[in-house]
This record gives C-alpha cells, sequence and structure tokens, in this order.
C-alpha cells in the first residue's frame, strides 16, 4: 500500500485553518455528518452562526483541502475531506514514541 505523504507547508496550513474556534467547530460537523455532508444552511443553524460567517470559514477550510463541496441542485453540499484529515494526523503522529506502542496515561475519574 502507498503511503501517502503531506508537506510541512501543507500541514501548517492545515493546522492553521482549525486554529480558530468556528472553523473547528465546523470540520467537527462535518466530520461528524459523514458522507453525506451538509448544507451551509444546515450547518449555520446547527451551529448557531451566520451563513455569512459561515461561509468565509468554509472557504478556508475548503483552501486547506480539509473540506470539499458539490452542487446538489441549488444547493451545496459540504464534506469532509476524510483522506486529508487522515494524512494530517499521520504526519503529526510519524515516528510516534520513537517507534514504540504509545501509552495514554488514564487520567479520568
Amino acid at each position: 500500500m502507498k503511503s501517502i505523504s503531506i508537506d510541512e507547508t501543507t500541514a501548517v496550513r492545515s493546522l492553521a485553518a482549525l486554529a480558530q474556534a468556528q472553523r473547528l467547530r465546523a470540520f467537527r460537523a462535518l466530520v461528524v455528518a459523514g458522507a453525506e455532508g451538509l448544507t451551509p444552511g444546515a450547518m449555520a443553524e446547527q451551529l448557531g452562526v451566520a451563513p455569512s460567517a459561515l461561509s468565509f470559514h468554509l472557504k478556508e477550510l475548503a483552501h486547506a483541502g480539509l473540506v470539499s463541496s458539490e452542487p446538489r441542485g441549488r444547493n451545496l453540499i459540504y464534506r469532509a475531506n476524510f483522506a486529508q484529515m487522515n494524512v494530517l494526523l499521520g504526519y503529526l503522529t510519524e515516528h510516534c514514541c520513537q517507534g514504540v506502542a504509545c501509552e495514554v496515561p488514564n487520567v479520568c475519574c
């Protein structure tokens, strides 16, 4: 299986796009929505944000390659780009823990 990699500039662009609360919320809503995606109207209502503000945030996420959109009738359907998300996560965790299985300490209750 071919490994998909990401360069540092792309990783920084993706992380910068997510480093804003409304964009992070929008991205998470699209991740939860899965392959069906969401219309901007449904997302704006779900997130309690003005459609014009959401449009700006979706544009930033799309520019970073984290979301895609496709026309469906009179609407646009936005979806999380799971491939790009997984590549970014892979970049962040590559060579994690010096190649040894990482153990996350149980800090919960």
